[in-house]
């Protein structure tokens, strides 16, 4: 294993810079963290597998937001970065082949399902539309029919007024899962340039399936990583949350997202945090349910419902300290959950290291420990 300690002032000239923008309104303020230029030779276009690495071999950095320090080696170096008794929360929920190709107009049109609402009496969700070259569009109508394979989609109206996203009722044969294993694919943005098997975009935790996108940060997880894990004495507590759809390109903050958090997890992970164990959520989903689960007294209970719960440094964690999650876009919302847990400054030295010493962004790409 190859750990390689790194200091802050090397890097304190790169151009990572914070910036403050307004999301969601215009009475809440949002505080992120980072605005930096991400070269695209630094996207990651393929799984791990498909560039002659295991799942577990991409890259790892490991931050230690108290002592702002840093070490780098690989996600299959994991367990030595661990002690027994931290308890990692997962997120259980697996990912829908959930793009789809339509036709408007006689053209071709994509349709991303991001939330399903309801099944009955007909499934009505939320769609996002994209364009031939996968761009969003703005230009819907209400009652307007979208051709599908073996099917029709009718859009109903805006999403909580959104130009972006639409509910939607389908009108297919089967249910809409049965559907999109027949007819869809995984949401691919841009920066992937073919296509992958859903298989690519599930992980090793994956039992419910509900996502739109893969909740990535569990991604590199093995069987093998996981049983050396259990038998370190490092404990787990699943959790379940279907992601939406993101929109690399909006950066809009996350909307209502469906979660459950069972007892058996909810009383694992207070036990923690009475010991005073470290509590590391796998993925910002991770954190979003855990989170949505906390009670008054800051007890988490067993819930299951419907979230729009943000984390921001205005809103920060009560539960999660620590973070295991890839690197985000520039301007990206997740950044604000980022900044609720560690400094501005200590996020800065890690963005200016993942830059400097070439980690790979998005779903396929690197991983961050950011603890204690």
């Amino acid at each position: 294993m190859v750990m390689t300690a790194i200091p802050y002032q090397r890097f304190s000239g790169m151009n990572v810079r914070p910036i403050e923008t307004i999301q969601r309104g215009d009475n809440m303020r949002i505080k992120q963290s980072l605005n930096f230029e991400l070269p695209l030779e630094l996207e990651a276009t393929k799984p791990a597998e498909a560039r002659g690495l295991g799942r577990d071999g991409v890259r790892l950095m490991v931050s230690d937001y108290a002592k702002d320090t840093i070490q780098e080696g690989h996600f299959f170096d994991l367990a030595e970065f661990l002690t027994a008794g931290d308890l990692l929360v997962i997120n259980t929920s697996g990912t829908l082949a959930a793009a789809l190709v339509g036709q408007r107009d006689g053209l071709p049109i994509g349709v991303h399902l991001s939330t399903q609402i309801s099944a009955e009496p007909r499934p009505i969700a939320v769609v996002e539309l994209r364009t031939r070259d996968n761009k969003p569009l703005f230009d819907g109508n209400a009652g307007e029919i979208i051709a599908l394979p073996d099917g029709r989609l009718r859009l109903l109206a805006p999403h909580n007024g959104s130009r972006r996203l639409w509910l939607a009722a389908f009108e297919i044969p089967v249910s809409l899962n049965c559907y999109l294993a027949a007819h869809g694919r995984p949401i691919r943005y841009s920066y992937v340039r073919e296509d992958w098997g859903i298989e690519s975009y599930q992980t090793v935790f994956a039992e419910q399936f509900g996502s739109a996108e893969m909740p990535s940060a569990g991604r590199a997880f093995t069987p093998e990583l996981v049983t050396r894990l259990v038998n370190k004495g490092v404990q787990f507590a699943p959790i379940t949350l279907h992601t939406g759809v993101a929109s690399v390109e909006a950066n809009e903050p996350p909307y209502e997202e469906w979660f459950s958090v069972s007892a058996e997890s909810a009383t694992r992970i207070n036990r923690a945090k009475q010991d005073g164990r470290r509590i590391i959520a796998i993925g910002t989903t991770a954190v979003r349910a855990v989170e949505s689960a906390v009670d008054q007294a800051g007890q988490v209970q067993a819930k299951r419902g419907w979230t729009d719960r943000l984390i921001t440094p205005a809103q920060p964690p009560q539960i999660i300290d620590s973070l295991l999650t890839g690197f985000h876009e520039p301007e990206a919302t997740h950044l604000a959950m980022l900044t609720a847990i560690a400094s501005r400054e200590h996020l800065e030295h890690v963005y200016n290291v993942a830059l400097e010493n070439r980690y790979l962004w998005h779903e396929f790409g690197d991983l961050h420990l950011l603890t204690r």
